[in-house]
């Protein structure tokens, strides 16, 4: 019995976008001031599901801490208790660049490495497949008869 391994593609999701989040984070602010919530809708809205709150807030708090980001309470437009929203500082969107420009320099050769081994694992399929199509075998014997 073999074991499904959808969850762990869902764990090394997780475990690249640890790695970028806080600059996701930082784009995000950078388009609009935002709160809480709507860092999560927004990640996922972008395919980024995994994300939960519980690993949001923290990271913000630790933003905040670095001079990254400053953050202001606002009233609710549902006239709840008031929000509390995120910007950039200056600092923030220095840092914003950077990492913007290491990504780059990042996901570029991680790409072309990633395309060129399926290229080349594809064709190595496919000669493993014409190989494997001309050998016939007896089914009696299992022996060789090309």
């Amino acid at each position: 019995m073999t074991k499904e391994l959808p969850a762990a593609g869902d764990q090394r999701r997780s475990q690249l976008l640890r790695g970028v989040l806080d600059l996701c984070l930082l784009a995000l602010i950078a388009e609009r001031p935002r709160y809480g919530f709507e860092f999560a809708e927004a990640l996922a809205a972008d395919g980024l599901e995994l994300v939960s709150d519980g690993s949001i807030y923290p990271l913000l708090a630790r933003m905040e801490r670095a001079g990254l980001i400053s953050s202001y309470r606002a009233p609710s437009p549902s006239g709840g208790a008031p929000r509390k929203y995120y910007r950039l500082t200056d600092t923030g969107h220095a840092e914003l660049g950077r990492g913007r420009a290491d990504w780059q320099a990042f996901a570029g050769p991680v790409g072309r490495i990633l395309a060129t081994a399926t290229a080349t694992a594809t064709a190595t399929d496919a000669d493993a497949t014409a190989i494997t199509d001309t050998t016939d075998t007896t089914p009696s014997t299992g022996e060789n008869t090309a």
